[in-house]
């Protein structure tokens, strides 16, 4: 594990990584989802993907990556955008899990993998809607209780800049951002995925002019035991792919 310090915004990040393979011409960037940290990403396709250098990344706020700052979605794709250029990193694919599949669209890389990606809102169920409209009527009370009460399960023990960053992005419209993605894009979804459901993965790989959508077995952690066959269709793309059609990858600030 290795620290890099970021300045973004007249702020410090120190962000936790990982290089494995790290003598490997081509790389591939690897984001867990919200909540998680690289740990998770490392355990799944360590063992994969052997003539590429795996780049895993606690993003901001997570793992052992420190954050003091409410960031938006967007600033968490400039500040990995500054994490690749300090390590002078321009990678093939970026592996993007639930959150850190938004993440990943944002970054303009050539190959983009999608595992069960947030950015699609979903109908709240009735009891969720009333949970909401409850919270709202008791917050003036200012109870820290309350708000332990209502606050979503990825949110609990979280700083205050944390929990803002949280709002920011739980529920957030990526639509128009997919389909502007220009990258070959490959979607893996868990058929039983809550979190993000299917039809929310179906949607975005129509959102992608160049994408493959593939169904998998299990919930929104499904590539936990999915990983080897990720891999293997990955690095078919990659064999039948053309670079010249591809983008190279965009380092440039929103």
């Amino acid at each position: 594990m290795a620290i890099k310090d970021i300045n973004f915004k007249e702020k410090n990040f120190k962000l936790s990584y990982e290089l494995v393979n790290p003598t490997a011409k081509e790389s591939i960037l690897i984001l867990h989802g919200w909540g998680s940290n690289k740990e998770i990403m490392k355990q799944a396709f360590v063992k994969e993907l052997k003539g590429y250098r795996h780049i895993y990344l606690d993003m901001p706020g997570f793992g052992a990556s420190s954050n003091d700052m409410i960031l938006t979605t967007k600033d968490y794709a400039n500040i990995v955008k500054l994490f690749l250029e300090t390590l002078n990193i321009e990678p093939l694919a970026v592996v993007g899990h639930s959150f850190g599949g938004k993440v990943a669209t944002l970054l303009n890389i050539p190959y983009l993998v999608l595992l069960s990606s947030a950015g699609i809102v979903t109908k709240k169920p009735w009891s969720v809607k009333l949970k909401i409209a409850t919270f709202k009527f008791l917050k003036p009370l200012g109870m820290k209780k309350i708000r332990q009460l209502f606050v979503a399960p990825d949110a609990q023990g979280m700083s205050h800049e944390m929990y803002e960053t949280f709002k920011n992005v739980v529920d957030e419209d990526f639509e128009k951002e997919f389909a502007k993605s220009k990258s070959k894009a490959l979607c893996f979804w868990g058929i039983d995925d809550t979190a993000t459901p299917l039809y929310t993965g179906k949607k975005i790989s129509k959102l992608i002019e160049n994408s493959k959508f593939y169904p998998l077995d299990g919930d929104h952690f499904f590539f936990l035991k999915h990983a080897k066959f990720i891999a293997n269709e990955v690095e078919k793309e990659f064999k039948n792919g053309h670079p010249s059609y591809l983008p190279k990858s965009s380092l440039h600030f929103f």
